[in-house]
């Protein structure tokens, strides 16, 4: 569809949460430079319906702080390296954004000048407003804090009107759908639910911050091309959880 007859999106300024896994492709460590691109492009098509796009991206392909602290690393040192694992996931996707002719920044809550601009609200919000892709990597700055409630808070911070999660399934099931054929998709799902049931959107603590600032979680497959614009346009599987 001509980008001037698109559809209105159905947001103006999104967050999109994924994991570092998601950048692995077919590996079983590190990153897929191909599927870095593939999710750039993704981005690229939102980006060209005129929404203002955050983004954080988990570690997990490169170090995850609690595996590293399940085998005797004190738990702090482990969070940090994770955090300096989302850097370099992040500076990845810089690449293949502005090889797409997309400016794109990537502020980190760590101090890395060399690298990355220091985090300031009304900064990133500036940059937002000129249409560039945010990419906020190292978390929050601390640890024992998730990047799934690092992109909740950035989403707060920035006024984000929704949290795009991507992941390998099209939506929140009852329970894996990769184990059990009988799985049944939520179409909408409310906070207090996911959090009763353990459903496994976001960590707690993340859930509990998008509850009480009211901002909805659309849950969808990163895999499914042309998926996150569709939903922007009102289409597409995906599950929504609100209040």
């Amino acid at each position: 569809m001509p980008p001037d007859t698109a559809a209105e999106p159905a947001y103006s300024r999104v967050m999109l949460k994924i994991s570092g896994e998601a950048l692995m492709g077919g590996l079983g460590y590190g990153l897929h430079p191909p599927t870095v691109e593939r999710i750039a492009r993704e981005v690229k098509t939102v980006h060209e319906m005129g929404v203002e796009i955050c983004m954080v991206i988990g570690g997990g392909n490169i170090f995850r702080g609690l595996q590293g602290s399940a085998q005797g690393m004190e738990r702090t040192t482990a969070d940090y390296m994770g955090m300096l694992a989302t850097v370099m996931n992040a500076l990845a996707m810089q690449s293949a954004l502005e090889g797409l002719n997309i400016h794109t920044r990537v502020i980190s809550a760590i101090r890395m000048d060399e690298v990355a601009e220091p985090y300031i609200r009304r900064r990133a919000v500036r940059h937002l407003e000129k249409k560039r892709v945010c990419i906020f990597a190292a978390g929050t700055g601390n640890p024992y804090f998730t990047t799934d409630t690092a992109a909740t808070l950035r989403a707060n911070e920035m006024k984000c009107e929704a949290i795009f999660k991507g992941t390998k399934v099209d939506g929140v099931y009852d329970k894996d759908p990769a184990k059990h054929a009988d799985a049944t998709r939520y179409d909408t799902v409310t906070y207090d639910e996911v959090l009763a049931k353990h459903l496994g959107v976001m960590d707690a603590s993340a859930i509990a911050l998008a509850r009480e600032n009211a901002i909805p979680i659309v849950v969808f497959s990163l895999d499914e091309p042309g998926g996150f614009r569709g939903i922007l346009e009102g289409q597409g599987t995906y599950t929504k959880v609100s209040g």
